[in-house]
């Protein structure tokens, strides 16, 4: 019962602009009639003496609609952070991205995206991107639009040009890079303190990790690490 009321609520709170809006709604004709005074009328209404319909408090109008407004420009909000929202999305790699980007950007997961491919000069590139932390620091609109294509960078976690035999590796803020092992490359969670290991021949990349490759002909090879944060509490 108290549900219906408060839904009643919010729908004249969405219905009318003022509270003095929502008040005029409630008198007749006939109340004018006899009142003669428009002000006089609003304040029976206020009151519970005139009008039909719920009576509603000046201030809790006015609390009813800054929470509806901020609902609205929360909703509105969230919209526009996902950078694939609304997209019709048919490369798998774009897919498995937009699937996971809600949960790198609220820090429910961080992805980390191995990619291998060629770079625009024709020479063989790859590396390891670190999702959330792209995410936060470049818009990945034009990439689910097929504007741009996501290839590692020397400021990614991990980059390495196979024709220069450059080769970088950078922290970010939810990874160090574990380098200098004797069973390769490990990346270890800034926030759980977990190890990511990215060997495809380990039985496992980690505790709350998992390794999914990626079948996309747009690429020489992807594969997709994700891990599942966990705060301490």
């Amino acid at each position: 019962m108290e549900e219906e009321v408060a839904s009643g609520s919010d729908n004249i709170v969405t219905e009318f602009n003022t509270y003095e809006d929502f008040l005029d709604s409630q008198i007749t004709s006939l109340d004018l009639y006899y009142l003669e005074d428009e002000e006089l009328a609003r304040q029976l209404v206020e009151l519970g003496y005139r009008g039909s319909g719920e009576v509603l408090k000046r201030e809790e109008f006015e609390a009813r609609k800054q929470a509806a407004e901020a609902s609205r420009l929360s909703k509105r909000s969230q919209q526009k952070t996902l950078a694939s929202s609304g997209k019709q999305l048919k490369n798998p790699f774009l897919k498995a991205l937009a699937q996971r980007e809600e949960a790198n950007r609220s820090g429910k997961m961080t992805s980390i995206i191995f990619i291998r491919d060629k770079n625009g000069k024709g020479q063989e590139i790859s590396g390891y991107i670190d999702f959330a932390h792209r995410l936060k620091t470049e818009d990945f609109e034009p990439y689910f639009a097929g504007k741009k294509r996501l290839l590692p960078r020397p400021s990614d976690l991990s980059f390495y040009n196979w024709e220069t035999q450059t080769s970088t590796s950078n922290p970010t803020p939810n990874y160090q890079v574990i380098a200098e092992n004797a069973t390769g490359l490990l990346f270890k969670n800034k926030r759980d303190r977990k190890i990511l290991n990215v060997d495809p021949k380990a039985p496992t990349p980690g505790d709350n990790s998992t390794r999914t490759p990626i079948d996309c002909p747009q690429y020489i090879q992807v594969v997709i690490y994700d891990h599942i944060t966990r705060r301490k509490t």
